[in-house]
């Protein structure tokens, strides 16, 4: 494994930034974990210590830690997502430019083993997609208030940004995806905000794709399911299984998973990018000079979002 000499540090010390030092730390990487509240920037600029950095902030806070990266040539990891207007994703991936090809979003499943799995596979004659992702929004941590969150402020909150993995995801696995219209399920108390999103897309191929996520699922689940002319394929994420049904029957596959493997994965290949080591060609690596289609795709459907109605249950 690729180590570089110098510090990275983690700047955010919520529950993700502690998860990425902590990983850091088990890979052999020097890792300085510096909370976002109280971060003297300049003093931070001015250190040549700094081999890489890890964003590990709220959504808002993006631009100004990546044109500090830039500025000091630090390739960084960045947490997803990203932005959520188009103009917002339009200058970080300007001024993530000169460090893009060393850098990073935090796309972490792009490393599940269902995944790859999936990615390996001709998916060539499908003609419908289905995500899904539900999760009871006050179940997530302990002794944690969703309405103290980020997740509950109309800029950067909302469920379409919180699991926008699995945007991300469908756009990994069926390239040049575009948005046709997003419904949004409101809440009373927390104007703007999405608590259930339904977003409609098509393929350039011109396949059906319906991406369905909540903040409401009494039961925590994550599947997708292709549909294809030959064999309908139905993945659970949360089990690790994968399932091939066609004419002559079902076909199951298993894989060893652990949720933190993927972000071990993750941190193992930014250390490798920030030493300026190199690594083979992957195709779902989320490295920043590749992302911005996946950024933008996010920012597009945030934007487009319509909202039907609104919630009245207790949030805590």
């Amino acid at each position: 494994m690729v180590i570089p000499a110098g510090v990275i540090a983690v700047i955010g010390a919520g529950s993700i930034g502690r998860r990425h030092a902590a990983n850091l730390a088990t890979l052999g990487a020097r890792v300085e974990l510096l909370p976002w509240r109280g971060l003297d920037t300049a003093a931070l600029a001015a250190r040549d210590d700094i081999a890489g950095v890890v964003i590990a902030t709220e959504t808002p806070i993006r631009l100004e830690l990546i044109r500090l990266c830039s500025a000091r040539n630090w390739p960084f990891y960045a947490e997803k997502p990203l932005a959520w207007q188009e103009d917002q994703a339009r200058a970080i991936h300007a001024a993530a430019a000169p460090v893009a090809a060393r850098s990073m979003v935090g796309f972490m499943m792009r490393w599940h083993p269902v995944v790859r799995a999936l990615a390996a596979m001709d998916l060539s004659d499908t003609f419908r997609i289905h995500a899904e992702i539900g999760h009871d929004v006050r179940q997530w941590r302990p002794d944690w208030s969703f309405a103290a969150s980020y997740a509950a402020r109309p800029a950067g909150g909302g469920v379409l940004l919180d699991l926008c993995h699995e945007v991300d995801l469908v756009l990994a696995l069926f390239p040049g995806v575009q948005v046709q219209d997003v419904q949004s399920l409101g809440h009373a108390e927390f104007p703007a905000v999405d608590f259930a999103t339904s977003l409609h897309l098509t393929t350039p191929g011109g396949a059906a794709v319906r991406i369905a996520m909540d903040y409401l699922s009494p039961v925590f689940v994550r599947r997708l399911v292709i549909s294809g002319l030959s064999r309908r394929i139905e993945a659970d994420l949360l089990a690790s299984r994968l399932t091939i049904l066609t004419d002559a029957g079902a076909e199951t596959r298993d894989f060893p998973f652990e949720r933190n493997d993927m972000f071990l994965a993750a941190m193992t290949e930014f250390l490798a990018l920030a030493a300026g080591g190199a690594l083979p060609d992957d195709p779902l690596r989320p490295r920043f000079d590749v992302m911005e289609p996946s950024s933008m795709l996010i920012a597009r459907a945030w934007e487009a979002r319509q909202f039907s109605g609104a919630l009245t249950l207790p949030m805590g």
